[in-house]
């Protein structure tokens, strides 16, 4: 591939899903980082270059700086449109979106691959007023995850959007509720769900039940060892930790820095096999989607450590999961997934899940930011292509969906 030369308006980074894929790829984007750099330098004002950086920063590991160079877009515009695939886009839709990580927001430029939708985001960012001219649109989506960083974004939205003009998507008040210690409390009453407690601690306490100086029991309710610990704030297994007593505890702190966890009690969902398996699962309008199963002899599953394109025999399983879903596996869990998104009542969210011993569905976590794409290569996952092409189809008639409902019913969706 010939080297990539950047040349965008300043409104139009080419964006997270382009970037991304290009890395997925194995596309050496060193030189474009370094044009980038360039425009740093001379052109410091070029808000879309710096969004840009900051998403190649990222993805090479750097998330300071990455997260340094967005934070300097933004103050020179938070309003960013996104590459469309049709020069006359069939509907617009506006993202409520949170500065941060390129996890931090539902992944849209994804799920809009290929679509007639032209998408322009929107970061909400604390302290900074909203620009004056909001660009015209059919409906709107708030894109900003649960998080104690974006909690301020999530109420600010929330304030705006008791007068929007126009359908909103995710109602920031119910993002709010997929808090991981808030999680367990709204899926329990559902049949078929299992979810361990989870519950927010700080460093001093969990110092004291490693030394046996506190009860474990007193602060997470079913709480034995071996337990699972994750610093507050953390995605993508930082941090994450299977701790099976007390001295292992204590040894993990002496290892992390932070001053608050999240625990809760570790259930072993391995199959009779001895494998694990782990599914992401994306809700729209209610209705489950498969995305991605992942298949190893460890725990701590993430679908690029579960060597599923190596093994002929993963793919098979996965190809069948996805292909028969609807008869299968959304069946089989038919009371967990639908209780679930009732309880839940976004328009669009994501799980990851496991299946117990006992046949019930294990909910690890729920999110609207969870990645859903279609960057794995047609020839060694071919089965992939119509099923998230569907996915991506049907996220695109949800949004014209909502767009065209009367006024009355777009109030009572923001109500």
């Amino acid at each position: 591939m010939s080297t990539l030369i950047w040349q965008q308006p300043a409104d139009m980074p080419l964006g997270i899903a382009t970037l991304s894929k290009l890395a997925f790829e194995g596309i050496d984007l060193a030189p474009l980082h370094s044009q980038l750099l360039d425009k740093y330098i001379f052109e410091p004002d070029n808000a879309a270059a710096l969004m840009d950086l900051s998403t190649i920063e990222q993805l090479f590991g750097n998330e300071a700086d990455g997260i340094a160079r967005q934070s300097e877009a933004l103050r020179c515009r938070q309003i960013y449109r996104s590459p469309c695939a049709d020069e006359t886009p069939g509907l617009r839709l506006l993202a409520f979106a949170a500065p941060g990580d390129v996890g931090n927001n539902t992944p849209l430029e994804f799920l809009l691959e290929g679509s007639g939708v032209a998408l322009t985001t929107l970061y909400v960012v604390p302290g900074m007023e909203l620009p004056p001219d909001i660009p015209p649109h059919d409906v709107a989506i708030v894109a900003a995850c649960e998080s104690d960083a974006n909690r301020p974004v999530l109420t600010e939205i929330a304030r705006l959007l008791s007068s929007w003009p126009k359908p909103v998507l995710n109602h920031p008040d119910r993002i709010a509720q997929l808090a991981r210690e808030r999680l367990h409390g709204l899926a329990k009453p559902v049949t078929g769900i299992a979810m361990p407690a989870t519950v927010r601690i700080d460093r001093t306490t969990l110092s004291e039940i490693a030394a046996g100086r506190a009860a474990l029991q007193a602060y997470l309710p079913d709480g034995a060892f071996p337990l699972i610990a994750r610093p507050l704030g953390s995605h993508a297994g930082r941090g994450l930790q299977k701790i099976d007593d007390s001295e292992a505890l204590a040894r993990y702190l002496a290892e992390r820095p932070e001053r608050g966890f999240h625990i809760s009690s570790f259930v072993d969902y391995r199959s009779p096999d001895g494998l694990y398996r782990k599914y992401r699962i994306v809700f729209i309008g209610g209705r489950p989607y498969a995305c991605h199963m992942a298949i190893a002899d460890q725990w701590m599953i993430y679908y690029l450590n579960a060597g599923m394109a190596e093994s002929a025999a993963k793919k098979i399983e996965e190809e069948r999961f996805m292909t028969a879903f609807d008869q299968e596996f959304a069946r089989r869990h038919r009371s967990a997934l639908t209780g679930l998104a009732e309880r839940v009542g976004l328009d669009y969210f994501g799980i990851d899940c496991a299946q117990t011993g006992d046949g019930k569905l294990l909910l690890f976590e729920a999110d609207v930011a969870m990645i859903v794409h279609l960057m794995d290569s047609p020839a060694v996952f071919p089965y992939k292509v119509p099923h998230m092409r569907k996915l991506f189809a049907d996220f695109c008639a949800l949004l014209k969906d909502r767009a065209a409902r009367p006024q009355a019913e777009r109030m009572d969706s923001v109500a």
